[in-house]
C-alpha cells in the first residue's frame, strides 16, 4: 500500500509545474508589473529575455512599447494568476487583469529559464470574451 501511495505522489508531481517553479514565475511577473506601475522601465526591461532586450534595445523603447501596446499592464487594477501550462518546451503562464475601466483583459505570458531564473520572452493578448469585472 505505501508503494501505491508513493507512486501516486510521484505521479502528481511530475504531471503539474512545481509549486516553486510556479511561485517564481509569478513572482518575475508581479514584480516587472509593479515596475511598470512605478514607470521603472530599467527594471522592467531586466524581467525580460534576452530576445525582448535584443528587439527593443534600449528600456526608453520598451517603455514605449507597453505604454501603447499593452496599457492594461502598464496601469493595472487587479492582477490574477490562471493557469500555467508548458507548451512546445515553454512555460506559458495566463494571468487575468481588469484595468482601471474594469475592462477584463487575458494575458498569456511566455517565460524562458535562463540559468535559473524566469525571463519573460513574450507577451499575447487573448481574447477575454468583451467581460468586465
Amino acid at each position: 500500500m505505501r508503494q501505491f501511495v508513493t507512486a501516486i505522489a510521484l505521479t502528481l508531481a511530475l504531471a503539474s509545474p512545481l509549486p516553486a517553479q510556479e511561485a517564481q514565475i509569478e513572482n518575475q511577473i508581479r514584480s516587472q508589473i509593479q515596475a511598470f506601475k512605478a514607470d521603472d522601465f530599467v527594471t522592467a526591461f531586466g524581467f525580460a529575455s534576452p530576445t525582448i532586450q535584443n528587439l527593443f534595445r534600449t528600456p526608453e523603447n520598451f517603455g514605449v512599447m507597453v505604454r501603447r501596446g499593452y496599457p492594461m499592464v502598464w496601469r493595472p487594477g487587479e492582477v490574477r494568476f490562471l493557469e500555467l501550462r508548458e507548451i512546445a518546451g515553454y512555460q506559458w503562464q495566463k494571468v487575468m487583469i481588469t484595468d482601471s475601466d474594469g475592462s477584463v483583459h487575458i494575458l498569456d505570458y511566455q517565460m524562458l529559464n535562463q540559468e535559473g531564473v524566469w525571463k519573460i520572452n513574450g507577451v499575447q493578448i487573448l481574447d477575454a470574451g468583451g467581460e468586465t469585472a
